[in-house]
């Protein structure tokens, strides 16, 4: 048992509902699957396409359990080729999604460090010097390079931008007005049902517990929700798909070892910002070269922006927050932010590893959708399209075996599931895309090349490289900062920060030359008072905390604590001992800790030392 495991409770008064299908997580992959189900379970006579084996002579009886408050706190805007979007929505005009708009110009631009604070190799710092030395004849301005030309493969025109939170919320109010589904925000379920090799549905959050999870005033026992089926859609980094693979485990030759945090603003721009809507901006090489950047222009000049930090980003003080304010007064970007102001934040863990993350996808009782099913497309950056494909999908599949009134056991969803994935252009394009960021394990350069070289070969010329989890990969801070900052100096900086009781980043990256961040109080503003401006952080009294530190003795001998550097809501902090401190009623629930921590599951080295459980509250805004 881990160290921090709380004594199992004596309560056995568990409720019990049963249902016909029961969802996990409301997203895209979701959203595809219900909406796709509610429009085909009723036949043109009125009769039900299939009969629920719960409630005799109705059609199946369909729940969706959503861990967030609201079913419109999304994540993210978007850019999509909205390719599945357009096919199954047909009826529909995407435009009074509110916040979407068409896309009507996209750039790729290379932003050059004006500072001289990055971390760049020799061969980067060689192109900078001739960028900049032929400036005169290249599409340059403001310290970019606006690249003239953009590979089919990467762009997203014609797509759509959305905000996730307004198109979720678009999405959820359809799909409980048909009256066949419902969903129940606000309901984090806990764990998958196992009778031996079958998922029997799932067990909602004990609630009135303390953080350790012991029975405190008020406890209720978690309710049991016995399903046929239980369709898993929580995210990558949902505690209930992370429990299947734990239980079944990975199929051979696949992995999750490639993750990024996406920190995310929705802001107001000013009237004369220069962007239009339907402008769709990404960029790359600063403010380190593997961070990535995108901005994207809805109506009535709203922008959402923001950058991904990716794991293979090997800095063991790597951050987001700081990152994303340095990114947006990049010259070429602040030009047209300045004077902005911050309407809403957000982050999020994005699995990184593609098709070869995809997990088994079904089993007895059980099938998996969306980004968590291994459905992003890692060439092409794109997983909303796809993520809402898998559950159309899925959906079809589901109608298929209710009207011939066969089980959902792992063969017959094999058969209706898994034979139209692998038939599908998200098969096809994500064996194409399957290792083209094989090459960033190797350094940037070799990254872009890779992408370069996947993208206009089909996925048949590559640069090969193998990626490892942060704890086999991440350096020693000393390592990383060697003729920089001496062993001396970090560990003064060490021992100053901890007695402060604040994370390294800020005074390591001051100390090696990066300028402080002009705070205005608008668009500008510190980590904490985000947290206050930007959305609402929540965490209700009365549950267990979801962020454990399995082995505290771990955690105390561990040099490098990055889940505190890369804590998207500064919720993790220094404690005693060197144990890390939680405070979730700042956590945003991105994931990022997990798969930052630098200490191995003594018992299981593909797990971490940091467990993410399921859990109420986080970030609520409904634009981001």
């Amino acid at each position: 048992m881990d160290e921090t495991t709380p004594p199992a409770n004596s309560a056995t008064d568990r409720q019990s509902i049963d249902v016909d299908i029961a969802c996990v997580g409301f997203g895209p992959a979701m959203g595809g699957f219900l909406t796709t189900l509610a429009r085909e379970l009723i036949r043109d006579d009125g009769t039900p396409a299939g009969e629920s084996s719960v409630m005799p002579g109705l059609p199946p009886q369909i729940v969706c359990y959503e861990r967030a408050a609201d079913v419109s706190f999304g994540v993210s805007g978007v850019a999509t080729r909205s390719r599945a979007l357009r096919a199954s929505l047909t009826e529909a005009d995407l435009a009074q999604i509110p916040m979407a708009t068409p896309i009507k110009s996209e750039k790729v631009l290379y932003l050059l460090d004006p500072h001289g604070a990055s971390r760049r190799s020799w061969l980067l710092r060689a192109a900078d010097v001739f960028i900049r030395a032929f400036r005169r004849v290249l599409p340059f301005a403001h310290d970019a390079l606006n690249l003239p030309y953009i590979p089919p493969f990467l762009r997203k025109d014609p797509g759509w931008i959305l905000s996730m939170g307004q198109f979720n919320q678009w999405v959820g109010s359809r799909v409980m007005s048909s009256g066949l589904v419902q969903i129940w925000p606000g309901t984090p379920v806990a764990e998958p049902l196992f009778e031996d090799n079958r998922v029997a549905g799932v067990r909602l959050v004990d609630q009135g517990t303390d953080k350790q999870g012991r029975a405190d005033a008020g406890f209720m026992p978690g309710m049991d929700i016995r399903a046929a089926l239980t369709v898993v859609g929580d995210g990558p980094f949902g505690p209930i798909g992370r429990q299947l693979d734990q239980r079944f485990g990975m199929p051979e030759g696949h992995r999750q070892h490639d993750w990024a945090v996406g920190m995310k603003f929705v802001v107001d721009l000013r009237e004369d910002s220069g962007l239009e809507p339907g402008a769709v901006i990404h960029t790359f090489g600063y403010p380190e070269p593997e961070i990535f950047g995108f901005l994207y222009v809805h109506p009535k000049r709203i922008a959402s922006l923001g950058v991904f930090v990716p794991s293979w980003f090997d800095s063991p003080v790597r951050t987001a927050y700081r990152y994303l304010q340095h990114w947006m007064l990049h010259p070429y970007l602040f030009r047209h932010l300045e004077g902005a102001t911050l309407r809403s934040w957000g982050a999020k863990t994005l699995g990184e590893s593609g098709r070869r993350g995809e997990p088994r996808l079904v089993g007895h009782g059980y099938a998996r959708v969306g980004e968590g099913s291994g459905s992003t497309n890692v060439l092409t950056g794109s997983g909303v399209d796809e993520a809402w494909e898998t559950g159309v999908l899925l959906a079809h599949g589901v109608l298929d075996l209710l009207r011939a009134g066969r089980p959902f056991t792992k063969e017959n969803l094999e058969e209706v599931y898994i034979r139209r994935r692998r038939r599908s252009w998200i098969e096809r394009e994500g064996r194409i895309a399957e290792k083209s960021r094989d090459g960033f394990q190797r350094g940037f350069v070799s990254g872009v090349i890779g992408m370069a070289l996947a993208g206009f070969t089909k996925g048949r010329v590559v640069i090969p490289g193998e990626p490892a989890p942060s704890h086999e990969r991440l350096p020693a801070i000393e390592e990383y900062f060697k003729g920089r900052v001496s062993s001396e100096e970090i560990r003064s900086i060490r021992e100053d920060c901890a007695a402060r009781g604040v994370s390294l980043h800020d005074a390591l990256m001051d100390r090696v030359g990066w300028p402080a961040i002009p705070f205005d109080g608008k668009l500008l503003v510190t980590h904490q008072d985000a947290l206050l401006l930007g959305g609402k952080v929540q965490a209700p009294a009365g549950y267990a905390d979801h962020v454990v530190f399995l082995y505290p003795h771990l955690c105390e001998s561990c040099g490098t604590r990055i889940c505190i550097e890369m804590c998207s809501g500064q919720a993790i902090t220094p404690g005693p001992r060197g144990v890390p401190y939680f405070d979730r009623e700042k956590c945003v629930h991105c994931g990022a800790c997990v798969w930052n921590c630098a200490q191995a599951h003594p018992d299981d080295p593909a797990r971490a030392n940091i467990e993410f459980r399921a859990g109420t509250g986080g970030l609520h805004s409904s634009e981001n």
